[in-house]
């Protein structure tokens, strides 16, 4: 079938979002369907095949004063461009945006009105958003987002994809009615191979039993790692105070996989660790290799709707301990109370952490447990349950009579116009 993706920024390596878009794409092709994206940006110069097979792009769109700080976040808007909307969606067997924003919403109105199947996806949560102001804890405000994604984005839709099943209690809680399909954004098959081989690489437990708390390679600093962008809510700043309560503070090497506003924040904060973090952006290989080379990960975010980047990281076989936020996925993934801490808060990172270099038998069989466990995020598995709810709105389409009233279409383009004034803020 020929599958439109929507999403404004499609080819950056900054976000979650945006890789699992290209992943899915990718996989796609390979299962013999073919896939184009309508955003406003282009492949980038080291991608060294082509993830669709070709694009619909409209013009950038600058937001006035905001700019800057979306800049830092590597996310721009996309022009909503309705003649090109329009002729990427004609072209297109069944069209599933990503985000909730303008291209959005041209592509559900017009596929409504001419009866194109059209599904929706919900992987950024209001607070990812808000936390850029410093909002993301300010009920009302995030609560506004969800009631009116809901009135105007998805209750158009009638099939919903969420990267969890925490994400689609969410949306069920706050009366969204599409049906709502839990399916894992999924790992590639070079993590879990990489955790095969690290795994015949490392030394028993009979070896490692009663060995003190070093490195594998027999150094005295442990190299702990987080993935993720540099903002407010991922809390990498909860890492590096963590450190600074840790019995092995002048031991531990922190690296910070990823890029953001918080950079400048992130390296004053770890000035005076004798380690001071190091920041990395690098690709998937590269990414690989510093999880085999990484003796615990840790996962401080706020607020996730999955966090593919800790599956990632266990399933290479590293032992994770993440932040029990009730506003986060990723506590889904610890298979005991040892691998979570209170969120934000660093003295009982510190406990964890601690916990874990002291227990270097207790830490090898615990990583092996979770290589195992992250096995059944491939992303081959979810791409599959990805084209059954593709299929599912297809044939449910074929029933129904193409419509959207005056009425709803003229609301849809009044509230629109308010949305975008919104996401000004931002």
């Amino acid at each position: 079938m020929k599958i439109l993706f929507v999403m404004d920024n499609f080819y950056t390596t900054n976000n979650g979002t945006s890789i699992s878009a290209q992943r899915y794409a990718a996989e796609l092709r390979r299962r013999g369907h073919e896939v184009k994206a309508l955003c406003w940006d282009s492949p980038k110069d080291t991608m060294t095949e082509p993830l669709t097979d070709g694009d619909f792009h409209t013009a950038k769109f600058h937001m006035p004063i905001f700019q800057p700080l979306m800049d830092k976040h590597d996310f721009c808007f996309a022009y909503n461009d309705k003649e090109k909307v329009h002729a990427a969606c004609d072209w297109a067997d069944i069209v599933h945006i990503f985000v909730p924003f303008g291209i959005s919403w041209e592509a559900i109105r017009y596929c409504n009105s001419i009866g194109k199947p059209v599904t929706g996806a919900f992987h950024i949560q209001p607070e990812n958003m808000t936390s850029s102001v410093s909002m993301g804890k300010v009920d009302w405000f995030n609560e506004l987002f969800y009631r009116t994604w809901n009135r105007d984005i998805y209750s158009h839709l009638r099939h919903v994809h969420v990267p969890s099943q925490f994400m689609g209690s969410m949306l069920e809680e706050r009366n969204y009615k599409a049906k709502i399909h839990p399916i894992s954004n999924g790992i590639q098959d070079a993590f879990m191979e990489a955790g095969e081989k690290k795994q015949h690489l490392t030394p028993t437990l009979s070896q490692r039993e009663g060995a003190s708390p070093l490195r594998r390679d027999g150094r005295e600093v442990f190299k702990i790692m987080m993935i993720g962008r540099l903002s407010q809510e991922k809390r990498q700043d909860v890492i590096i105070n963590a450190v600074k309560y840790s019995k092995y503070a002048d031991r531990i090497q922190l690296v910070f996989a990823g890029k953001g506003p918080e950079y400048e924040k992130y390296v004053e904060l770890g000035r005076d660790l004798k380690h001071q973090p190091q920041f990395i952006y690098v690709g998937r290989d590269e990414l690989i290799e510093n999880l085999l080379d990484t003796d615990l990960y840790v996962h401080a975010s706020d607020m996730e709707s999955e966090a593919i980047s800790c599956i990632e990281a266990f399933a290479t076989g590293l032992v994770p301990v993440i932040a029990n936020s009730h506003v986060s996925a990723t506590p889904q993934f610890a298979l005991d109370g040892r691998s979570l801490f209170i969120p934000g808060d660093p003295k009982d990172l510190a406990r964890a952490i601690d916990y874990w270099l002291d227990h270097p038998g207790e830490r090898r069989v615990m990583e092996e447990r979770y290589r195992q466990f992250g096995r059944q995020y491939s992303l081959a598995t979810s791409v599959e349950l990805f084209e059954q709810m593709l299929n599912e709105e297809i044939q449910e389409n074929e029933t129904r009579v193409p419509t959207m009233p005056r009425r709803a279409a003229r609301q849809h383009e009044s509230i629109g116009h308010r949305l975008r004034r919104v996401a000004a803020l931002f």
